[in-house]
């Protein structure tokens, strides 16, 4: 899974910006500022990184609506989760 931080606490300035993010075509590690909010391409991330952090009491975990995206809130940090789609030919 791919995953993409954004550095901030407020849920509704996240929201505001969250379709601008998937849409910003970031390079593995590479750091973007949007509306004074620091946006990072963070690579990938084990395939069970998702349940360790399920685990944690401070962690909030959100699904979006007909998506495989998971969203992690802890502290000042909201990470984007996406899987990666398989190309497969026919």
């Amino acid at each position: 899974m791919k995953c993409v931080s954004v550095y901030t606490s407020n849920f509704e300035v996240f929201s505001d910006l969250f379709e601008e993010i998937l849409n910003t075509k970031l390079e593995e590690n590479e750091e973007k500022v949007m509306e004074g909010i620091t946006v990072t391409e963070s690579g990938e991330v084990p395939e069970n990184y998702l349940e360790r952090m399920r685990s944690k009491l401070e962690v909030v975990v959100m699904k979006v609506k007909d998506s495989d995206i998971t969203i992690l809130q802890h502290g000042n940090l909201f990470e984007i989760l996406i899987p990666e789609k398989e190309n497969v030919l026919n």
